[in-house]
């Protein structure tokens, strides 16, 4: 949820591909699921001025079968708003099943696709069969990384003339080792490369169950 501006490791075991093993899906993790609590800070610098706001993220869905995921992200002191900024995000896990790592909408083309799943390290043995057919005949389903997107739909406490837009989406980046989360934020009227990054917390899992979850 950045402002609305315009300015101009170790590496993991290569997954295996070919066949129909590319539909197997991510294999379950216990630090993503439902009720589950994350906390950093997302870095919204320009060429003007360096700011990162601190960010705190709650898994309220998870259904791994059908790649989907959503939450909510709470952004605590940014500048120009008297309240904690909260919006509801939804996610789409790239599976090879239900999404692949090319986008294909919100704006975003397979040059910029690739672009930003490179920032991630963890991406590159996985980049060669991503350039042919977006990953679909990869399989991720024991890769220790779970890729997603996730595009903020509406502002839960705030109106939209806040001063912040939504209209972009984050490449996400999950660590099953240790459940951090690296993100990087697209869209063609803000800042380019705003990072996202998340520890997970020891907070309680105090979520909604996948099935009792109304989506508004």
């Amino acid at each position: 949820m950045p402002v609305r501006v315009v300015e101009a490791s170790s590496t993991p075991s290569r997954p295996s591909g070919g066949g129909t093993s590319g539909n197997a899906l991510p294999s379950a993790c216990t630090l993503l699921s439902v009720g589950q609590a994350f906390s950093g800070t997302q870095n919204v610098s320009s060429q003007q001025k360096d700011e990162a706001w601190r960010v705190n993220v709650r898994i309220q869905g998870c259904d791994l079968d059908h790649g989907y995921l959503c939450g909510t992200m709470e952004a605590l002191n940014v500048p120009m708003a008297d309240t904690p900024v909260v919006t509801f995000w939804e996610g789409e896990i790239v599976d090879t099943k239900n999404y692949t790592f090319f986008t294909g909408k919100w704006g975003a083309t397979s040059e910029d696709d690739i672009k930003h799943w490179t920032k991630f390290p963890s991406f590159s043995p996985l980049l060669s069969q991503v350039e042919v057919d977006g990953g679909k005949s990869l399989n991720l389903s024991n890769y220790p990384y779970i890729f997603m997107r996730w595009k903020e739909q509406y502002f839960v406490n705030v109106g939209t003339d806040c001063g912040l837009t939504i209209a972009g989406f984050y490449y996400v980046c999950f660590s099953c080792s240790d459940g951090s989360i690296n993100g990087f934020y697209y869209d063609p009227n803000s800042s380019p490369f705003q990072k996202l990054e998340l520890k997970s917390t020891n907070e309680g899992r105090l979520g909604f169950s996948f099935s009792s979850y109304e989506l508004q």
